[in-house]
């Protein structure tokens, strides 16, 4: 009788797939294989016992250009006719005046045709997650979508765990960094990627629990905090705790500046403590009362060293995407070539002075930090789906915290940064429009 009924439940539910309009499994289609092209990528569980820095920033990724390309197309075909109000919306101030700086710098970059292929992708992928929430037509949907997404990359990151672990786990036989041996990975790169993804699938479990969903975002939530736990990512757990203490906050704190000093404070402790110590021989000297690695595990090095080649060129910094890896860095002193070799600085910001200059510093702050915060109050005062607001406001928050020991802004089809740009963007639609129920 068991069986006869799982059948019956299973013919039902094809053939609710069978009614449901073509463009419906489409979009549901792009939305979820979108999400795991980012989250997974091209290239997942690689083996880093022959793996150099220099690769990252060679340029291997011509197939993923053409894909992001056609993606861009399909996505715009798909979402214009019906949310064309929702796309001339994103023309703000904030983000015009950001992207035309940009131009700028790869017109005035040290190597312009680097500056420029990077980007085209950058672009690409820009309208691809900006179009992507235009996909749902109600909030079923996204919660559906999200939540089998997640649970994809969920399932795929333990199955490797525990059928490939040479390849989920870091070992000590990688060249880099075999002190990371027996961090969990997953199918991302590195355990520090890893550890940032699941502290953003904690976000969206609590959300899926909130919503209504509570099985999916009980699965996603338990599964999340169980790999975050054994990344051993110390940041991204710290980071996860405090974005989640600081956003319980928002329902009693409901003024605008009340939020962006509770929000925007640590954010500038973060910073200070951290590059701000390579600047100011007072903040190293707090930093040395603080229990803190004085060092951050390395990074003070090249803190230093991106602050010196940042004096260089403080206004229009070396290009968009334009300075590691690239013909800018030369000439280097005894002790100091590992800087051919590295791939970013370890600080979001600092990145995109090297490469924007102290103007388009400026202007990402302005697009990034600034503008989401507003949209938060708007849609927040809107009265506008809470537990979808605070899903974005709390990866958003994450992000710009993470950003002061990470690098991914701007950084192309990266997964930390494409996820980031999800909830800068799904801020932006929540204080102009309403979700469907």
């Amino acid at each position: 009788m068991s069986e006869l009924s799982v059948t019956a439940e299973s013919r039902a539910l094809v053939a609710d797939i069978a009614r449901r309009p073509v463009m419906d499994i489409v979009r549901c289609a792009f939305f979820i294989g979108i999400l795991l092209l980012v989250w997974i990528s091209l290239h997942p569980f690689e083996d880093l016992s022959g793996f150099y820095v220099g690769e990252v920033t060679s340029g291997r990724e011509a197939f993923l250009y053409g894909l992001f390309g056609v993606l861009m197309v399909a996505m715009l075909a798909l979402t214009a006719r019906d949310n064309l109000p929702a796309l001339k919306s994103l023309m703000t101030p904030a983000f015009l005046l950001f992207g035309a700086w940009i131009c700028v710098t790869v017109v005035f970059a040290f190597d312009p045709a680097t500056s420029l292929k990077r980007l085209a992708l950058s672009v690409f992928v820009i309208v691809v997650t900006a179009t992507l929430l235009l996909l749902p037509k109600s909030q079923g949907e996204l919660m559906r979508w999200f939540s089998i997404a997640a649970l994809v990359l969920l399932v795929t990151c333990f199955l490797g765990v525990f059928l490939a672990p040479h390849l989920s786990i870091h070992q000590a036989t990688d060249p880099q960094e075999p002190a990371l041996a027996g961090n969990w990975r997953g199918a991302f790169g590195h355990k520090n990627v890893a550890a940032a993804m699941m502290a953003m699938l904690i976000f969206l479990g609590i959300y899926l629990v909130r919503a209504g969903g509570w099985l999916s975002g009980i699965a996603v939530t338990t599964l999340a905090a169980v790999f975050l736990f054994f990344t051993a990512g110390k940041s991204a757990i710290v980071l996860c705790v405090a974005v989640l203490m600081l956003t319980s906050l928002m329902p009693v704190i409901r003024s605008r500046w009340g939020r962006a000093l509770l929000l925007l404070t640590p954010l500038l402790l973060l910073n200070l403590l951290s590059v701000g110590t390579v600047m100011s021989d007072t903040l190293d000297a707090i930093a040395n009362l603080l229990p803190l690695d004085t060092s951050f595990t390395g990074r003070a090095d090249i803190w230093a060293f991106a602050l010196d080649s940042l004096h260089q060129r403080l206004w229009t910094g070396y290009g968009f995407e334009s300075f590691w890896g690239t013909n800018a860095i030369q000439n280097l002193q005894e002790g100091k070539e590992w800087a051919g070799y590295a791939s970013h600085s370890h600080n979001g910001y600092l990145d995109t002075a090297l490469g924007t200059g102290l103007p388009g510093l400026v202007l990402l702050i302005a697009a990034v930090v600034i503008k989401p915060l507003r949209d938060f109050q708007a849609a927040d005062l809107g009265g506008n789906d809470a537990p979808l607001t605070l899903l974005f406001l709390r990866i958003w928050l994450f992000g710009l915290y993470l950003s002061s020991m990470e690098s991914f802004f701007l950084d192309r089809a990266d997964t930390i940064w494409v996820t980031f740009l999800i909830a800068v963007f799904g801020l932006h639609y929540l204080a102009r429009f309403r979700m469907r129920a």
